[in-house]
């Protein structure tokens, strides 16, 4: 997710504290919010771990330099924020996201091979992580993923592989 681009449509956003107490920018939390529910957070506890497994990717990002708010504090600035102007914001930053991809989507996803699970031989089952292209129902790529790992040290060397610039990605849970 392009920070540019979230600035551009919640950098504007009314920040309904009051300015001596401000210990998180908003522009940090929202960011934080956003990224944790798209990738499956369903309730500020769940955002903040989001927040902690991810913290040093959203420092690199120049974020949270003094680290992360806890869950409450998370919940509270999001549940004073106006939900009609919040709303028109991510609407808005949703369409552009889609034009600028121009619909086109790409799923990754990992799966176990059926079958593949040898017990004679007590070979592990096939894990494979594949890239596939929603608009046109093509698997645009595929890898198998080392026989002591998981699909998480996958997914970056499959990223690398393709040519997905200006695409949305989507990732299910077990890839962030």
């Amino acid at each position: 997710m392009s920070l540019d681009a979230f600035s551009q449509y919640f950098g504007e956003l009314e920040d309904p504290r009051q300015s001596a107490k401000i210990s998180y920018p908003l522009f940090d939390v929202l960011f934080l919010t956003v990224c944790a529910v798209i990738a499956g957070a369903e309730g500020w506890e769940d955002i903040e771990d989001f927040g902690e497994v991810h913290l040093d990717w959203f420092q690199q990002k120049g974020l949270f330099p003094d680290g992360l708010p806890v869950h409450d504090t998370i919940a509270r600035i999001v549940s004073r924020l106006d939900p009609t102007q919040f709303q028109q914001c991510f609407i808005q930053w949703a369409q552009s996201v889609n034009e600028r991809t121009e619909g086109e989507l790409i799923a990754i996803d990992g799966k176990v091979l059926r079958g593949s699970y040898q017990r004679e031989s007590r070979r592990s089952a096939i894990h494979m992580v594949s890239a596939f292209a929603t608009g046109n129902g093509v698997v645009m790529g595929q890898l198998k993923t080392d026989a002591k790992s998981n699909e998480i040290t996958a997914i970056p060397a499959l990223l690398k592989l393709l040519d997905i610039k200006g695409c949305l990605v989507s990732i299910d849970a077990m890839g962030c």
